[in-house]
């Protein structure tokens, strides 16, 4: 075997073939390398190598079309066929040569990923799987190249079928789908002959054993076929004859039937004994929290997943079969929409979207869209708003439906109606149900008193003022230990109760509307204010990391020290001591402090707790309407609204505390001059390929000239 592997390596090296196919693979290795990772700044080399692996469509069946095609064509073949050494080493030792040419790119492009180390986080477990994921389909590429050239004597039909076949296994997932979107008979024979999945596992950052078992084994079954092939010229057997190293259909059966049986049964093993999570921030690995919560579960949960499972998001499977795999009690079942259109209606009056869940249990259920799944982050230029999905919350979302569904109780929270409250967006409801918090909205009118059942009060910017009714019952409320997030708006008309309210904590509010003149503490206009977020439970995950976004606020009036008294404060936004209260807002010509205008600093965001004889009265105060909207937080990066889950995740009082955070999705941009970006490019792109292709012509030519 080892001669017959020098003699190949060799050839191919002397006829220019091995040095073209390096050159060509580093050329596009480079040329995407450039594109992706030294213009555009992004840390993945996946991206690179997704890019690249639709080359070996058109270079491994040039590479492969002549090792048997054109000895059989010279007759060559009959002095290896005669040869005192097996058939199958003669195939493992051509194999195992064109294996060398394809690590040679391989190798080199190990390289890239510890270039970009020099420029930013780059996640290096991801890249080099990536890299293995190439060498892999690249050896099943070759090993199929081999088949399809043992077939015919001729090199061209050779190259030709050898791009049929790994073009049709490239495509099979789409074809698949096109046959049928909800699969059959058909489409589970030809998924057998699919190349493209198993890569696509390995790129997203899984080193999957399935996949490597199913590339192994294709890679296996294609070179026993290969061996098959020779050897039914070589040897000349009866139809019922069955000889080892001989010709024969029943072994060409037997090892169909065994590589098929092997990657089922390597299929069916927990997802946890088949996958090593190598994603730098742990994608699809379970936190310790979730892993304590699942093994208190006790009770049965069943998680629909609302799509035909061949087309299932292959990120949020492989949570679910961790989920599955660490519970008894949880079992996933996949319900086709197509087939079963109207199977969410047993669950929700609203409509669900492909890949959405719903979480079942015997006391309730929960649905998770599918839109809830990835968190999309909201950039604005001046002009328009764009989109990009920067992290996955598959996990958070799942373990938070199944403490709601299995809890006994879920605390409400009331949000109060009838004096023009703003309402809150989905997005911002949607949050509140990931803390598995109910809310309901209330007219105060209609109660004698604030239900007993409100683990919290909301009063959500309203456009009048309260009445003094239901100014008493907020505050008869807050006497029974309540707590009341107050949210308030500039208005021009007196507010008499409001302020009754808010003095019921001894505080009050400036007239006038707050402009700032320190330019780090606004946003393009002085009353667009970025306020000082200080650290507390409500600005967790905020502080140091984001800004809030509070336009148009009036300025709250802390009380100092000497006048707290039984009440304590937390002022956790605040204005610079630049700020000041615009009173003449409304008529003034021209924009401006002028004489009379209160100095800062101002609160924005106070907690005000009272000490009451039997426990604590809470109160929340944000003075800007607008702080809790989409459009605030979505200039922020949504720090608005998780300022206000976490207000009210504070006022509630759960079983268990059960809070998974999102999961960032990407790295952030790796940061190169244009001078390194075009050195590296030139290198990698020009250099590189170009010193392969003129070595490969110096050796064959000066061979020619022999």
């Amino acid at each position: 075997m080892a001669a017959i592997y020098k003699k190949e390596l060799q050839s191919y090296f002397h006829s220019f073939i091995g040095f073209l196919f390096i050159g060509v693979s580093l050329f596009f290795i480079g040329l995407y390398y450039f594109v992706y990772c030294l213009l555009y700044g992004y840390p993945y080399f996946s991206y690179v190598v997704n890019s690249v692996v639709i080359v070996f469509m058109l270079t491994v069946p040039i590479l492969t079309m002549r090792i048997m095609a054109e000895e059989r064509r010279s007759k060559t073949d009959q002095l290896i066929l005669t040869a005192p050494i097996t058939v199958g080493k003669i195939v493992m030792g051509k194999f195992l040569a064109l294996l060398t040419i394809l690590a040679v790119p391989t190798g080199i492009s190990a390289i890239y990923p510890l270039i970009l180390t020099r420029f930013g986080n780059v996640p290096l477990g991801e890249s080099y799987l990536a890299i293995l994921a190439f060498f892999l389909y690249g050896m099943v590429c070759i090993a199929i190249g081999i088949l399809v050239s043992s077939l015919t004597e001729s090199q061209v039909i050779a190259a030709v079928l050898g791009f049929v076949l790994l073009f049709l296994g490239y495509m099979m997932p789409s074809l698949c789908t096109l046959i049928s979107s909800t699969g059959n008979v058909l489409t589970q024979i030809l998924s057998l002959y699919d190349l493209s999945t198993p890569f696509v596992l390995m790129l997203n950052g899984t080193l999957d054993v399935s996949s490597v078992v199913y590339y192994l084994s294709l890679t296996a079954l294609a070179l026993f076929l290969t061996t098959q092939s020779i050897q039914k010229r070589r040897y000349s057997v009866s139809v019922k004859a069955f000889k080892t190293g001989a010709y024969s259909t029943g072994m060409i059966v037997a090892a169909v039937a065994v590589a098929i049986v092997l990657n089922m049964v390597v299929g069916q093993l927990p997802g946890t004994w088949k996958s090593l999570d190598l994603t730098g921030n742990k994608l699809y690995s379970l936190s310790d929290q979730t892993k304590e919560y699942l093994k208190g579960m006790n009770e049965d949960v069943t998680i629909y997943v609302l799509v035909n499972e061949d087309n299932e998001d292959t990120v949020l499977g492989q949570t679910l079969d961790r989920y599955e795999d660490l519970s008894p009690h949880i079992k996933v079942q996949y319900v086709d929409p197509i087939q079963n259109p109207r199977f969410h209606t047993q669950y929700t009056s609203g409509s669900v979207s492909t890949n959405s869940l719903i979480v079942v249990s015997a006391k309730r259920s929960k649905v998770i869209d599918a839109n809830e799944v990835y968190v999309t982050s909201y950039d604005y230029d001046g002009y328009n708003y764009s989109s990009s999905v920067t992290g996955y919350d598959g996990e958070g979302q799942i373990t938070s439906a199944l403490d709601y569904v299995l809890s006994d109780d879920i605390p409400l929270v009331y949000m109060t109606e009838g004096h023009g409250e703003q309402s809150l967006s989905s997005s911002f409801r949607n949050s509140l149900e990931k803390e598995n918090v109910e809310y309901e909205t209330i007219n105060l009118m209609d109660y004698e008193t604030v239900p007993e059942t409100a683990a919290a009060l909301v009063i959500n910017g309203p456009a009048g003022d309260l009445s003094e009714d239901d100014r008493n019952k907020v505050t008869a409320y807050l006497d029974r230990g309540g707590k009341v997030i107050l949210v308030l708006g500039y208005q021009e008309v007196e507010t008499p109760n409001l302020d009754e309210l808010l003095a019921y904590m001894n505080l009050r509010v400036e007239d006038g509307l707050v402009a700032e003149e320190d330019e780090e503490n606004y946003y393009q206009v002085p009353f667009y204010l970025l306020p000082t977020v200080s650290s507390n439970t409500y600005t967790a995950g905020i502080y140091g990391s984001y800004y809030i976004f509070a336009p148009y606020s009036q300025g709250i009036l802390v009380p100092g020290e000497e006048e707290s008294g039984d009440i304590r404060y937390d002022a956790f936004l605040e204005t610079s001591s630049s700020a000041y209260a615009m009173q003449n807002f409304t008529s003034a010509t021209e924009y401006g402090r002028q004489e009379g205008d209160p100095q800062g600093p101002f609160a924005l965001g106070v907690e005000a707790v009272k000490t009451l004889e039997e426990g604590e009265a809470t109160m929340v105060v944000y003075s800007s309407d607008q702080i809790f909207t989409d459009s605030a937080s979505l200039m922020v990066g949504g720090a608005n609204q998780m300022l206000f889950t976490n207000t009210v995740s504070q006022f509630v009082d759960h079983e268990t505390t059960v809070s998974v955070p999102a999961k960032d999705y990407e790295v952030s941009t790796l940061l190169l001059s244009q001078k390194d970006a075009l050195t590296l490019g030139l290198i990698t792109m020009i250099v590189l390929p170009v010193g392969s292709l003129a070595a490969g012509f110096v050796i064959w030519f000066r061979r020619r000239r022999k």
